[in-house]
């Protein structure tokens, strides 16, 4: 008994001491380089055993004392620490730059470059182009292979034209879907209209111009359709995903960060002019004195661009908060664009982890300056043709009449444009987690802009003959915009022994609301510019709620009724269309007119998504979305896009040698996609307006008149895009030396198109789909190599290049003329043309033969606006706190008009205007009414697009600053190409009366600049 009893205590103490033994506590601290790293997971290996580190980065844990801790966070390389009988355990954790280069931002979801079956390329901020930065695109211009950037001039926030994977719509604009923070934006512009108060119509201005580049975290590209579908019916073009950086690293006791940039902007190249000299001595009229009109208009401009930013990571969640100004002057007089910018973003997570609560927003305030410059002037030109024409004798004196010409100078002085845009986009989201495998997420955003326009030609202007002169004209044009948007998704993601399925599903709601006014007013008893916009905006104010149910009214002497003096004018639609006239007001304007517009398309959407990976090496995607959109009649008002994908991990077969191939991975791809871009507000319906009411150079409003819009259309349906993918990731050297190569097909049918309608017809045109095909297909090649990798010396290299093939086939419609040209006697006169067989942006001119003689009828061309091929080179160096690099960016294979060339200088006479000396010494004479093959050029080029410098000054870490970088960037430093303009990269968009846009013609283009930043970054 007593010997049972003995051993029964024996047991239990051998028990209790083994038990003291495994249950040892451990506390520690997790930091990074900024501090206490909170939110950090601390697991004991080989178990579920494991905390997370508090507010302070500390932890607490019961492990045994030979266990091995693994610790890691999001964005840090992972640690593993013996215990050994410790207590107490410090562990500094380091970024993991291959880990976050690794993850990319897909649609609803994130998956890793090994684990992507579709084609999908990711950018992230340490490899963005640097620079003067106006917008989002131009960080990952030349990054990627597929992907063709242009902006489509010099000036401060113009439009920039992206295309992935080529051209597929004839009506759409083209570019890919933009997704900020899961919110996707729409491709219209937010920025008032322009309205033509004398010298044509301005170009569009970028709508993401809002946008700080230095919030940006990383760009994903979404290229083939198996990536794309999931958007269904705006994933023809491909989905930019833009995602903006979080708190995340910014320490326990929080991160500001400061950064401010001086760039030294000219312009990179001038046309070779007649001097005043020359000039005279050719023959040219001797007015007394001596101009060079080019340097009066450019100018050397100093820009600023400065950030300030504050992170915080505080264990269950994160903040960071930032504000940007910055103002950018164009190299042309009168040009500037000011952006200020304010953001927050929040993430918290709340029941023990199982909620997740994410905050996005952005508010900014672009204020924006443009001269007298139009993409549609006519003989006598904008700005920039009379300053190229312009009599080197004559005196920058800006009321000084050069009649029938114009005056730069007179221009430069009494012309003045300004729009003022306020956005707000936010995004709430709610992310819940039932099970380990089971969550839901309700996402909810919002995207608003208020925009106005000011347009003012003062009464002391010359040279133009709508009455601007002696009266004064003006233009406001009010934008409001607002994007709704409701997403609720469901996610189900489960591990077996051998495979991992991943499902989603969800249900999308979002509206479009677009509405505002456009406001002309002539004859005013100032001559103050700021005045004559305030009197027209006030007179509006004080006049729009005298009627009620209008869609515009005008208020002065009407062209039909010329005696009955002074009326006021009413047009309405509902419940007919209707005019009536009501009490005259007093107003202190002449003539007065307003139209207005308020329009709600709505998109709604069900969609899904199935992963599968089988032994880790087999992967399978399939998604499919149903989108139902207002833009389209009850017969076809949804569109079904179905996708699928395979990849193959073929470095993990026992036949693929893994100490060659570090990685090797085949992808396949097909996948169905939509297109409603270009369609515009409800033109599947019948429907008509009232024509605006233009005021005529006498200060007389136009005859009331209507004309229908659009004709019924109910089964007006989607385009659609198939497309098939073949591609091949491969890997060297543990990834030192790593590629892609991908091969696609794109096929769009069911082409939306603005065709002439049967006549007689009311409308000219109706919108129809027809039949014909436009094939884009192509291969691209991505190569990556880490040259040298030590300690104190890294270089690599990254090259890009991709072919595409475009064009139109199985088209029976009618040959279409596009590319309107502009100038003296070229009113009416078209350049390019759609047709079958045939890229879209094919050219059809007149021919030149070696005598210089012009057909008298067009040829269609084997020449298009299109580049098929497209390529960027970037090399990067580092040694110690020094870090260089280069980009190079290139296009070939496509052609440009020379449109400047044949408006301005066709001819070698000179008498009062100015010419090349080029042409005035060579002789040769083109009639300027004659568009012809010989002002037609190839426009490859290749441009060093950005160099750097940037040296990290060393510090101890006990100071005010945790890091101080200095850095000197210059961009679009010289430029290699035989086109005989000032820059052959120029993206035209003007849309002429079929409907259809026009590329690589080059008319008056705002020049690009050369420019010089030098920048200062440190964190404290």
């Amino acid at each position: 008994m007593k010997i049972s009893l003995l051993r029964s205590f024996l047991l239990i103490g051998a028990f209790l001491c083994f038990g003291w033994a495994q249950a040892q506590e451990v506390s520690g601290t997790v930091s990074d380089a900024n501090g206490p790293l909170p939110g950090a997971s601390v697991v004991e290996k080989g178990t579920t055993n494991g905390t997370q580190t508090d507010f302070d980065g500390n932890f607490t844990i019961n492990v045994g004392e030979n266990a091995t801790l693994v610790i890691s966070y999001v964005g840090f390389s992972t640690t593993e620490i013996a215990v050994n009988g410790k207590t107490n355990i410090a562990v500094t954790l380091t970024e993991d730059a291959q880990a976050l280069e690794e993850v990319i931002i897909i649609g609803y979801g994130t998956t890793t470059v090994k684990d992507a079956t579709g084609s999908v390329s990711s950018v992230t901020s340490k490899d963005f182009n640097q620079g003067v930065i106006s917008s989002p695109e131009q960080l990952i211009q030349g990054k990627t292979s597929g992907v063709q950037i242009s902006q489509s001039s010099g000036e401060p926030g113009a439009g920039i034209a992206l295309r992935i994977r080529g051209t597929g719509s004839v009506r759409g604009n083209n570019s890919p879907l933009f997704v900020i923070d899961g919110v996707p934006v729409s491709n219209e512009s937010v920025s008032a209209s322009a309205a033509d108060v004398g010298v044509g119509s301005g170009g569009a201005k970028n709508p993401l111009n809002f946008l700080n580049p230095s919030d940006i975290e990383s760009m994903s590209i979404l290229k083939d359709a198996s990536a794309t579908a999931i958007y269904g019916s705006r994933g023809a073009n491909g989905v930019v995903v833009i995602t903006t950086k979080s708190g995340k690293g910014g320490g326990t006791d929080g991160q500001w960060g400061f950064s401010s940039t001086l760039n030294i902007s000219k312009s990179a190249d001038r046309y070779d002019l007649l001097t005043s000299e020359e000039f005279v001595a050719r023959g040219g009229a001797n007015l007394g004195g001596s101009t060079d009109w080019q340097d009066y208009l450019f100018r050397t401009s100093a820009s600023t661009d400065n950030n300030l930013s504050y992170s915080r990571n505080y264990g269950s969640g994160n903040i960071r908060a930032t504000f940007g100004y910055s103002k950018q002057f164009g190299i042309i007089e009168n040009t500037d664009l000011e952006r200020i910018t304010g953001r927050v973003n929040w993430n918290q997570r709340f029941l023990n982890d199982k909620l997740k609560v994410g905050l996005q927003t952005t508010v900014s305030r672009i204020n924006d300056k443009a001269p007298f410059i139009s993409r549609t002037s006519g003989s006598t030109g904008d700005l920039l043709a009379a300053t190229y024409y312009s009599n080197p004798t004559r005196n920058a004196d800006p009321n000084s009449s050069a009649a029938p010409d114009r005056n730069p100078a007179n221009l430069l002085a009494y012309y003045d444009d300004n729009t003022h845009t306020d956005r707000f986009l936010g995004n709430l989201s709610l992310d819940y987690s039932f099970t380990d495998e089971l969550s839901a997420k309700l996402n909810l955003g919002i995207d608003t802009s208020e925009s106005t326009r000011g347009q003012v030609a003062g009464p002391q202007i010359l040279a133009l003959d709508n009455g601007a002169q002696d009266n004064g004209r003006a233009s406001v044009s009010n934008l409001d915009t607002q994007n709704n948007l409701m997403e609720i998704t469901v996610n189900y993601n489960k591990k077996y022994d051998n495979s991992h399925l991943e499902a989603l599903v969800g249900y999308s709601f979002q509206d479009f609301n677009r509405k505002g006014q456009n406001i002309l007013g002539q004859g005013y008893n100032t001559s103050d510019l700021n005045g004559i916009v305030s009197t027209t905006e006030q007179t509006y104010n004080a006049t729009r709620n005298l009627a009620s149910n209008y869609q515009g009214y005008g208020i002065g002497t009407f062209q039909d009724e010329p005696d009955a003096g002074d009326q006021f004018r009413i047009l309405g639609l509902f419940p007919d269309i209707n005019q009536s006239t009501g009490n005259l007001p007093n107003i202190p304007i002449n003539a007065f007119s307003v139209d207005t517009f308020d329009y709600t398309d709505e998109l709604q959407s069900f969609f899904g998504r199935l992963n599968y990976t089988l032994y880790d090496k087999y992967l399978f995607t399939a998604t499919f979305r149903a989108d139902g959109s207002s833009k389209f009649g009850g017969n076809n008002q949804y569109g079904y896009f179905p996708s699928a994908a395979f990849a193959w991990k073929l470095n993990q077969e026992d036949f693929v040698n893994e100490e060659v191939f570090s990685t090797l991975k085949l992808r396949l791809s097909w996948g169905i996609t939509g297109n409603q871009d270009g369609l515009g507000y409800g033109n599947f319906v019948n429907r008509t307006r009232w024509d605006a009411l233009g005021i005529d150079a006498g200060s007389q409003l136009s005859s009331p008149a209507t004309s229908e819009v659009a004709f019924a259309n109910p089964d007006l349906k989607w385009e659609e895009t198939a497309q098939y993918g073949l591609g091949i990731d491969f890997g060297f050297g543990n990834d030192r030396f790593t590629g892609n190569i991908d091969v696609y097909r794109k096929e769009t049918t069911d082409i939306l198109l603005n065709l002439p309608a049967v006549q007689p017809a009311t409308s000219p045109f109706v919108f129809q789909n027809v039949d014909g095909t436009i094939l884009n297909q192509g291969i691209e090649l991505g190569l990556d190599y880490d040259i040298v990798r030590k300690e104190n010396f890294t270089w690599n290299t990254n090259f890009n290049i991709s072919y595409n093939q475009n064009e139109l086939q199985d088209y029976n419609g009618p040959n279409l003329q596009a590319g309107n040209l502009y100038g003296q006697g070229l009113s009416g006169s078209t350049s390019q043309i759609l047709t079958n067989g045939k890229p879209l942006y094919t050219y059809n001119l007149r021919l030149v033969d070696e005598n210089y003689n012009v057909d008298a009828n067009p040829t269609i061309l084997d020449k298009s606006g299109l580049p098929k091929v497209i390529s960027g080179l970037s090399t990067s160096v580092n040694y110690k706190n020094w870090d260089a690099s280069l980009f190079f960016s290139g296009q070939f294979g496509f052609y440009v008009y020379n449109n400047t060339a044949n408006a301005l200088f066709a001819s070698p006479q000179i008498g009062s205007r100015n010419n090349l000396k080029s042409v005035v010494d060579n002789g040769i004479t083109l009639s300027a009414t004659n568009p012809s093959t010989f002002f037609l050029e190839k426009g490859d080029f290749v441009r060093l697009q950005t160099a750097s410098i940037s040296y990290n000054v060393p510090l101890s870490g006990d100071g005010l600053f945790k890091s101080m970088r200095f850095s000197a960037i210059g961009q679009n430093l010289f430029l290699i190409t035989d086109y005989s303009g000032l820059d052959p990269e120029v993206s035209t968009s003007d849309i002429p009366a079929n409907g259809l846009p026009s590329a690589s013609i080059d008319y008056l283009s705002y020049p690009r600049p050369r420019t010089i930043s030098f920048g200062f970054n440190v964190t404290f």
